[in-house]
């Protein structure tokens, strides 16, 4: 397995907002109550229903037959996910996985069909990368293209009262948000008392935040500017998940 795409085709915030509530509350979930019959401390954090379309690329089929080999990603892809979670969240249920080729536009296309009605998401580094060149620091950067600008104007008539029009403007067109990329080291490579993995070297780190753009599957020309792979750059202490596209490089 090479590089993956999420598509998100519904989300249901697990929040509540009832009528006159100035601001919404987190539907939380019932931890288990503790030996004395009261409930644990714990941080409230929002949760969420997904419904995606998981993209994975897979390198080694030169042909249908390999599919009868012992090695079939279809069966092994299924297999995964009854054991595995996504998102730190359980896996309701899934369609039986399907096998496209990238060779042929017209195979893609179909791909396109299967994803709709969804949004991709698609970094954007090559918006920081342009305002950090010019002089900027990265915290100012992020907040440049995620700042809403509104302006009211007062538009003058003659046999009615002046109305007053509001407009609302970003840098940039189009669904851009902040998103956290993977991480930077901020020590060295070690062992730690009480660690998890007592066979792996430990590091503390810190995120790493970028802009992303949400883009639904139709805007998307080309199967390589949907798909996302791990990059682990030891000399600068970065581990990410991030695109190779021509303007992120």
């Amino acid at each position: 397995f090479m590089r993956m795409a999420v598509a998100c085709k519904s989300i249901d915030l697990q929040t509540h907002k009832g009528q006159g509530d100035y601001i919404a509350s987190i539907i939380g979930t019932g931890n288990p109550l503790t030996k004395t019959g009261s409930r644990p401390s714990f941080i409230e954090e929002a949760r969420c229903h997904l419904t995606v379309s998981l993209n994975i690329e897979y390198e080694g089929l030169e042909d249908e037959d390999s599919l009868g080999s012992d090695i079939d990603p279809i069966n092994e892809i299924a297999n995964q996910l009854h054991r595995l979670k996504l998102a730190g969240g359980d896996i309701l249920g899934f369609d039986t996985p399907e096998l496209h080729s990238d060779d042929e536009d017209k195979d893609y296309k179909k791909l396109i069909r299967k994803l709709m009605p969804s949004y991709l998401l698609i970094e954007r580094r090559d918006l920081m990368i342009q305002a950090m060149e010019n002089k900027k620091d990265a915290i100012s950067a992020l907040l440049d293209y995620l700042t809403v600008k509104n302006r009211s104007e007062i538009i003058s008539h003659e046999n009615k009262p002046d109305e007053i029009k509001w407009t609302a403007k970003r840098k940039v067109t189009g669904w851009i948000v902040p998103i956290a990329t993977g991480y930077q080291g901020i020590s060295e490579l070690g062992i730690v008392k009480n660690q998890r993995d007592a066979d792996t070297s430990h590091r503390f780190a810190e995120s790493v935040l970028t802009l992303g753009e949400f883009k639904m599957a139709y805007q998307i020309k080309k199967l390589d500017d949907m798909l996302w792979s791990y990059h682990v750059d030891i000399e600068n202490k970065l581990y990410l998940c991030q695109q190779t596209t021509k303007h992120n490089k």
